[in-house]
């Protein structure tokens, strides 16, 4: 199965809203188990959240699509801009 690279930039002043859905957030992708290779917020220079890298493991992409979409920070409006992008593992082998 492919890979696929999940990148997601924040709205502006959205802290709250991500900080609200983050359990939700976190449910949805730990459901995917051992597909995902790895998860996390992107941060400003500051340490602040700004956006999200995903990169999973997925049949095809438009499984990746649909998992970006069911995603509760996407539905929760959380997103200013999000990209579902084929991702290649080249290190480590």
């Amino acid at each position: 199965m492919p890979y696929f690279a999940i990148h997601c930039i924040d709205k502006p002043d959205s802290a709250e809203l991500r900080a609200a859905t983050r359990p939700a957030h976190l449910a949805h992708v730990t459901a995917l188990g051992a597909a995902v290779l790895v998860a996390g917020p992107l941060l400003r220079p500051d340490g602040r959240p700004m956006g999200s890298l995903l990169i999973i493991d997925f049949d095809d992409r438009d499984a990746a699509v649909a998992f970006a979409t069911a995603d509760p920070y996407h539905q929760a409006g959380l997103f200013e801009s999000r990209s579902v992008t084929n991702w290649h593992k080249v290190l480590p082998a």
